[in-house]
């Protein structure tokens, strides 16, 4: 006689936080540190970069991957037969303060399954953060919001937590179509995301909470110019602070999902999340506008070259720039120019005059490089 014992819980971790990939805790690698890697202990303990630049860890794990959605890109779709399991809120809770105490991480990010209806998810969900509040803990929450979830519900999960985040998915209703077949764009996500920005924007109730999202790319059939105009007005209308990229892999979805049918390789689609990370930091933090991302004739990111470089390409009137008589803004246009290499330069204007030659930077790297052809001393 077979005797099947249920996963104790480290067992259950061990599938829940495997099965969280796929909801991002961290941004795209710009260093070494930044990498979406997890800890040789358990893939529970993720580390982050915070948005001050701090590399922190992350307690990170879904409550639940049983889900009755039907997204067609999802591994864990209804219709698919992973092993299956579930934390209760007391049990999650409890693991994440022996974490905690033992100082192993600093905080937590928890998502879900859909388990029967949003709003039954979201009192789970809640229901883990409400216990760790009670208990004293005042660290870093962060918590998946269910699409089609209550009002109260989610004002609930505010009320709780540091961040939270809905996937928005795509870029659109028609192409939302395409990924699932049983959730309302619009009325589950939209006015969500919506209500989420009010309750969380300047001067209110809650302002301290910030609000965050995911595009899944390469899923559906939008093009990258789709993307980019949504987050614009994510950022722009409704005060989103990040905005995350997951690059869709062959493989996991339905046979007709417009990504099992791309032309685009799995490291084009990789590429193409690299390119919206590189334009997404461009808008945040250079000052660029929607209507200054180039994309190609087919509304896409250039695989082969950096949008930044790309729009200088197209505005070479505007080069070389001046680097001994630039001001700030212009200097952070120069391709391979960030904020470290513009304050140098800013910072050996001031103590000992002009510059003769692009070596005063420092060690040539690749992105001095390429900056070569776009200044002048």
């Amino acid at each position: 006689m077979l005797i099947r014992k249920s996963p104790d819980t480290i067992e259950k971790l061990k599938i829940l936080s495997h099965d969280s990939q796929y909801d991002l805790a961290c941004a795209c690698a710009t260093n070494k540190d930044e990498h979406r890697t997890r800890s040789k202990e358990g893939k529970w303990i993720y580390p982050v970069v915070m948005e001050n630049g701090r590399t922190t860890f992350l307690f990170k794990t879904l409550l639940s991957n049983v889900c009755v959605n039907k997204c067609n890109y999802c591994p864990l779709r209804v219709n698919r037969d992973p092993k299956r399991c579930s934390l209760e809120p007391e049990e999650a809770a409890r693991t994440f303060i022996n974490y905690y105490n033992a100082g192993k991480v600093c905080g937590l990010f928890l998502s879900s399954g859909l388990i029967g209806t949003p709003d039954n998810t979201m009192e789970k969900i809640n229901k883990t953060a409400a216990i760790l509040r009670r208990n004293n803990f005042r660290g870093y929450i962060h918590l998946k919001i269910m699409p089609g979830s209550s009002d109260a519900a989610i004002e609930q999960a505010i009320s709780l937590a540091n961040a939270v985040s809905l996937n928005i998915e795509t870029a659109g209703e028609e192409h939302f179509k395409k990924l699932s077949t049983n959730k309302d764009y619009l009325n589950d996500v939209i006015r969500p995301i919506k209500l989420i920005s009010a309750l969380t924007g300047n001067g209110s109730r809650y302002a301290r909470v910030k609000q965050t999202t995911q595009f899944i790319v390469g899923a559906s059939d939008e093009t990258d110019k789709d993307i980019v105009k949504y987050s614009w007005r994510l950022y722009k209308r409704l005060g989103l602070s990040r905005i995350y990229f997951s690059a869709y892999q062959r493989g996991m979805g339905e046979r007709d999902l417009p990504g099992e049918n791309s032309s685009y390789s799995n490291d084009d689609i990789l590429m193409r999340e690299h390119r919206l990370y590189q334009t997404d930091w461009l808008i945040r933090k250079y000052g660029f506008k929607e209507a200054e991302i180039p994309f190609d004739e087919k509304g896409n990111l250039y695989i082969t070259i950096d949008p930044k470089e790309a729009w200088a390409n197209q505005h070479m009137e505007l080069f070389p720039v001046n680097i001994n008589k630039a001001g700030r803004e212009e200097l952070l246009r120069v391709p391979g120019f960030g904020y470290v290499t513009v304050d140098l330069i800013l910072e050996n204007r001031k103590n000992y005059g002009n510059l003769n030659s692009i070596l005063s930077l420092g060690r040539l790297g690749k992105r001095l490089d390429k900056a070569a052809k776009y200044i002048s001393f």
